[in-house]
């Protein structure tokens, strides 16, 4: 398998990283037409209520002061640059992230912002613009086959690599993306940076939501839910009370430190239900699955019967474990692990890997019973 040899025009979406910056570097190299795209996200640095408008910090991703970097990196190079008003869109995020914690779900905006925004509505200002394909600094990599068809594959780094978050991709979107990182260690990217001259060469990773600069998620929902916070008892695996909550969004399954309880044994949140505003608790072994059901899936290699053996990714921060995986026929799929698996949490994505490929993923409903 070999990376594609295009040299078209390339839309890079340039976030003010250095991954992003070197990316469109690297395609610049190689031949390609690279113009540099900028998502405004939202407005910096002020609180606006209106559902439309995001606050965004004033550092980390899609913040003022990124949009100046890579502005910077895109004179550097000589590349066009454009900055677009993605806020109206990107409230559509806003508003699945808040919904999802009134639903007692834990969602991943950055997974539905690639989905979405990134490889989605960007590759309709691409083609308008002319370009094949849209690029990105994720560390993860697109490869074809003999064949011709374009598969998914984790990054060579695997302590940085990214491909997690871009399993919604859908398998004819494989064919307009390019990773042009994902064969790179970020200490070669870094490295690279520098070489070229690139003012963010020593940038810092961005490492909160963009959305919640303040690290305070729970105001958020807060301020922006039509529930708002209520509230609610903390109960036992039998019902029984056992403490108080002030809000079941402001917990997720497998947390353990902030429940405010006096007990002789570990507590973890095992369950958080909207409906009776109640934080179900109980121990390590109880927050043990042998499995869950996924909805959404987005199968990205060919459709088999049966079970098919894989590894299973639960979380971003997870490292994949054994396990098989079957398709269902509601579009959904059941995954079971070859040992039980802590914090199984409704609302992340499972994602399934055969050694490096990517074979597909979906959105977790819940976890088996059995």
């Amino acid at each position: 398998m070999s990376t594609r040899p295009s040299k078209g025009k390339v839309l890079v979406a340039m976030s003010g990283g250095v991954d992003s910056s070197v990316a469109a570097a690297v395609l610049q190299r190689a031949g390609h037409d690279v113009v540099g795209l900028f998502m405004r996200l939202g407005t910096p640095g002020e609180r606006l209520e209106s559902s439309c408008d995001v606050r965004i910090g004033k550092q980390g991703c899609c913040s003022i002061n990124d949009a100046d970097d890579a502005r910077q990196v895109a004179t550097r190079l000589g590349l066009p640059f454009y900055v677009v008003d993605f806020k109206q869109d990107f409230s559509r995020i806003i508003d699945y992230f808040v919904a999802e914690y009134d639903a007692g779900r834990t969602p991943n905006p950055c997974v539905r912002c690639n989905d979405w925004l990134k490889f989605g509505r960007l590759h309709e200002y691409a083609s308008q613009m002319g370009a094949s394909h849209v690029a990105s600094g994720h560390y993860a990599r697109v490869l074809t086959t003999k064949e011709g068809t374009h598969r998914l594959y984790r990054g060579l780094d695997r302590d940085k690599d990214q491909s997690y978050v871009l399993f919604g991709a859908r398998p004819q979107r494989l064919s307009e993306m390019l990773l042009p990182i994902g064969g790179m260690t970020k200490s070669e990217v870094r490295e690279l940076a520098l070489e070229l001259g690139l003012p963010v060469f020593d940038k810092p990773d961005s490492q909160e939501i963009c959305f919640v600069p303040d690290g305070d998620y729970a105001g958020l929902v807060d301020r922006r839910s039509e529930r708002g916070l209520r509230e609610g008892a903390i109960v036992d695996r039998d019902g029984h009370r056992i403490g108080t909550h002030s809000g079941h969004q402001k917990f997720t399954v497998g947390q353990r430190r902030g429940l405010g309880l006096n007990s002789s044994v570990p507590l973890f949140v095992l369950q958080r239900d909207p409906t009776t505003n109640q934080v179900v608790v109980g121990t390590r072994e109880e927050l043990a699955s042998n499995g869950l059901f996924a909805s959404e899936a987005n199968w990205l290699v060919e459709p088999h019967r049966g079970w098919r053996p894989c590894e299973a990714r639960i979380r971003y921060n997870a490292q994949p474990v054994p396990a098989e995986v079957r398709l269902l026929a509601d579009e959904g799929l059941e995954v079971r692990f070859t040992e039980p698996q802590s914090a199984v949490a409704p609302g992340q994505a499972v994602v399934c890997y055969e050694e490096d490929l990517v074979l597909g993923g979906g959105w977790i409903e819940r976890a088996s019973e059995d």
